[in-house]
C-alpha cells in the first residue's frame, strides 16, 4: 500500500469523485453550505423549559418530537453524557429530566426512574451546576441564595476594575448580562403544568467527592467570601443604582440584539435576553422580544420523528471549509461550486461594526468573518483566516484575479491588529487573559475567559504565511514563539476548539509547514512521531473529549472516526511524510469507511465547546475534512513536489 499504483490511483480518484459529487449536492443555491450542529441534552431541555417558563402556548407535536430524541441519547448510566458515548453529567441530566417530566413522561416509567436513580447517586440536583441552579432557582426548586451573587451594577463598573465584563470572553459578556437582569428580578416561571421535581433533592446532603478542578484555592477562598458579603448587602443597593444598571443592561443587550441571528448568535444569550424582555415587562408583540424569540426558533433542528436544539448555527465555518475541499478535489465542477461559495462568503465580511473587540484594541479597523451567518460584534479570527486562505487560493488555482484582494488586505489588518502580547491570538478578543477570574462561584464551568490558544494562533500563522509573511515578520515570529512554548512534551499541542491533541497537532503543522518549516525542525519531528504512534490498529485516528481531563496524562486510545483521522493525515503531510507507511495505512481507512453515499458517517463528537463542559459534533465534517484529505495525498503523490504548499 506505500507505492500506490496507477489502478489504485484510479480507485482513489474515483473516491474523492463520489465524496465531491455528494459534498456539492449539500450546497445551497446561494453557494453556501451549512451543516447540522449538535451539542448534547442541555438545549433541547432548555429549548422546552424555556417555552414554560414563559407559558407559551402548547406544541405538543414539538414537544413529543423533541422527547423522542431526549430517550434516544439517553446513556447506559442512566443519566445524559455532554457527548456521545461520555459519562454521567449531571447538569444535562436533571434539565433532561426536568424536560421529559414537563412534556408528561411518567416519573415512574423505566427511563426515568433510571434517569432519577443516577441524578441522586451523584448526589441530587443540588450538585449541579450555576447554570442549571439558576434554572432551578427561576422554577422554584431552589431559593435563589443557593446560586452565586451577580450584581446587577457589576455593568456600571469602570473598565480598570479587577471583575468587569471587558475582561470576560465575548460568550460570557452576552450570555451574563441579561442574565444579570433577571437575577436581581428573579421572576417566577409560569410554569402552568405546575411541574416540579423534587424528587431529584436529597434529603441529607452528602460532601462531594473532591475532584480535580480548574481553581486556585487562594482565588476560591476570596471570590466565596465576596459572594457572602454580596449576599449581605444585596438588599442594600441603592434603588436609583440599580434601575440605572438595568437600564444600562438593556442598552447592551438591544445594541447587540443581531436581528433573527440573535444576542451573540449563541443559544443561551438569546434564551437569557428573551427573558430579560419578558421580566421587564414586554409584551409578545414588542419588536426587541419578538426578533429575540424568532432567533431561537431558527436554531431548532425537526426531523420525522424527533427534534432538537442547536446551541448556534455554523454556516461560514463550514462554507470556508466545504471551499477547501472543493479546491482541493480539483475538476470544473468543483471549481464552479468552490467560486460560488466564496462568492457568497465575501460580503459577509465584517467592515463597520466595531465590536467587542475594540475595547482593548480601539484604533484597529474591522475586518473579520463571523461564525454564524451574521454576528457583528463577534467576528472570529479562525473563521476569518480560513476565509481568507480559501480566497488567496482561489487567486492562483480558480483565476480570481483581484477579486478578494481589498477583502484579505482588511482582514489582514485585523488580524494582526489583535495579537495578544504574548504572540498567541483567541478567538474573539486580544490578551483576555485575566485568569483569576475563572475562580469566581460563577464561573463553575472554567470557561468565562478567551485566552490565546495553539490551534487559533496556528490558523492566524497559516494565513499570514501563505500571503507571504514569513518568520522574518515580526508578528510570525512572535506568534512562532508562542507555539513552541505552548508544545507538550510528548510533542502534541493543545486543541481548543476541536478535539483535542489531534486537532491542535494538524493545526499548528500546518502552520509550521507554511512558515517554512519541515521535519528537520525537532518540534516538527517530534509531533509528526506522536501522530504516527497514537493511530490506531484499523489505520484510523480518534480521541474523544475525555482528553480535556485536568489531569490528563497522555493520549488514551478512543474508537477511529473520519473527522480525526483526516487532521491526522493532513498533519502529517504537512510535517512532509505523505509517503510514510502511517498515512498509506489512513487513506486507506477513510477508502475503506465510505459509505455508499460518498460521504462519512461519524458519531463521534470532535468540536470543542468549552472544555470539561460543552461539546460540539459538527455534522459537516465528516463531509468534507476525509475528502480533504484523499484529495491532498492524491495531488502530493502525483507532484514531483511533495511540500504542501497552502496554509491548510
Amino acid at each position: 500500500m506505500n507505492d500506490v499504483g496507477a489502478g489504485d490511483m484510479a480507485g482513489l480518484d474515483a473516491d474523492i469523485g463520489r465524496a465531491s459529487v455528494a459534498l456539492r449536492r449539500l450546497q445551497r443555491s446561494d453557494g453556501h453550505w451549512i451543516f447540522e450542529l449538535e451539542a448534547d441534552a442541555t438545549i433541547p431541555a432548555e429549548y422546552i423549559l424555556l417555552r414554560h417558563y414563559l407559558g407559551e402556548p402548547d406544541d405538543l407535536e414539538l414537544e413529543r418530537k423533541i422527547g423522542v430524541y431526549l430517550r434516544r441519547i439517553q446513556g447506559d448510566h442512566g443519566g445524559w453524557p455532554l457527548f456521545h458515548g461520555g459519562t454521567f453529567d449531571i447538569s444535562a441530566s436533571v434539565k433532561a429530566y426536568f424536560c421529559l417530566k414537563m412534556i408528561g413522561d411518567d416519573r415512574e416509567a423505566p427511563h426515568m426512574t433510571r434517569a432519577r436513580e443516577a441524578i441522586l447517586a451523584h448526589g441530587g440536583a443540588r450538585q449541579a451546576n450555576v447554570f442549571t441552579r439558576i434554572l432551578l432557582a427561576q422554577f422554584g426548586e431552589l431559593p435563589w441564595h443557593r446560586v452565586p451573587t451577580m450584581p446587577v451594577e457589576l455593568i456600571l463598573l469602570p473598565r480598570w476594575f479587577p471583575i468587569h465584563l471587558s475582561r470576560m470572553s465575548y460568550w460570557a459578556r452576552t450570555v451574563i448580562v441579561p442574565l444579570l437582569v433577571l437575577g436581581v428580578l428573579r421572576r417566577r416561571a409560569r410554569n402552568p403544568r405546575g411541574v416540579r421535581i423534587r424528587e431529584l433533592f436529597r434529603a441529607k446532603q452528602t460532601r462531594k467527592q473532591r475532584a480535580p478542578t480548574h481553581r486556585h484555592p487562594g482565588w476560591a477562598l476570596f471570590f466565596n467570601g465576596l459572594d457572602l458579603v454580596l449576599k449581605a448587602v444585596e438588599p442594600l443597593w441603592p434603588e436609583p443604582l440599580r434601575r440605572r444598571a438595568i437600564e444600562r443592561c438593556l442598552a447592551f443587550v438591544t445594541e447587540r440584539l443581531n436581528g433573527e441571528d440573535g444576542l451573540g448568535a449563541i443559544y443561551p444569550a438569546m434564551a437569557n435576553s428573551l427573558m430579560m424582555f419578558d421580566a421587564l415587562g414586554y409584551p409578545p408583540d414588542h419588536p426587541d422580544r419578538m426578533v429575540a424569540r424568532r432567533s431561537i426558533e431558527k436554531l431548532l433542528v425537526i426531523r420525522e420523528d424527533e427534534a432538537y436544539c442547536q446551541p448556534c448555527v455554523s454556516p461560514i465555518w463550514d462554507t470556508a471549509l466545504a471551499v477547501h475541499a472543493m479546491i482541493e478535489a480539483g475538476g470544473e465542477e468543483a471549481a464552479a461550486a468552490a467560486r460560488l461559495g466564496l462568492g457568497w462568503l465575501q460580503p459577509l465580511q465584517e467592515l463597520e461594526v466595531k465590536g467587542d473587540w475594540a475595547e482593548r484594541r480601539p484604533d484597529v479597523r474591522p475586518g473579520g468573518w463571523a461564525f454564524q451567518y451574521r454576528n457583528a460584534h463577534y467576528p472570529d479570527l479562525d473563521d476569518t483566516a480560513v476565509v481568507v486562505m480559501a480566497m488567496h487560493r482561489a487567486r492562483r488555482e480558480l483565476g480570481a484575479g483581484d477579486a478578494f484582494d481589498q477583502a484579505i488586505a482588511r482582514a489582514v489588518e485585523w488580524t494582526v491588529g489583535l495579537q495578544s502580547r504574548n504572540g498567541g491570538w483567541a478567538a474573539f478578543d486580544a490578551d483576555n487573559v485575566d485568569h483569576y477570574l475563572n475562580n469566581i462561584p460563577f464561573a463553575d464551568h472554567g470557561a468565562l475567559l478567551d485566552p490565546p490558544t495553539a490551534d487559533v494562533g496556528a490558523r492566524c500563522i497559516s494565513m499570514l504565511a501563505q500571503l507571504g509573511h514569513g518568520p522574518e515578520t515580526a508578528a510570525v515570529r512572535r506568534a512562532l514563539d508562542f507555539l513552541e512554548r505552548e508544545q507538550m512534551a510528548d510533542g502534541s499541542w493543545f486543541g481548543r476548539w476541536g478535539v483535542n491533541y489531534i486537532y491542535g497537532t494538524w493545526s499548528v503543522l500546518c502552520a509550521l509547514n507554511a512558515a517554512g518549516f519541515d521535519a528537520t525542525r525537532v518540534s516538527v519531528r517530534k509531533a509528526a512521531d506522536w501522530l504516527v504512534s497514537i493511530q490506531n490498529k484499523d489505520g484510523g485516528w480518534g480521541e474523544d473529549c475525555t482528553s480535556y481531563r485536568l489531569d490528563y496524562r497522555g493520549h488514551d486510545p478512543a474508537p477511529s472516526n473520519a473527522s480525526q483521522t483526516a487532521w491526522a493525515l493532513l498533519g502529517l503531510m504537512a510535517a512532509g511524510e505523505v509517503d510514510h507507511p502511517a498515512v498509506a495505512r489512513g487513506i486507506a481507512y477513510l477508502r475503506r469507511t465510505q459509505d455508499e453515499t460518498g460521504l462519512w458517517r461519524q458519531d463521534a463528537y470532535v468540536g470543542g465547546g468549552f472544555p470539561r463542559v460543552f461539546y460540539l459534533r459538527y455534522h459537516g465534517y465528516p463531509k468534507f475534512f476525509p475528502l480533504w484529505a484523499l484529495a491532498r495525498y492524491r495531488n502530493l503523490r502525483r507532484a514531483n513536489d511533495r511540500h504542501v504548499a497552502y496554509g491548510m
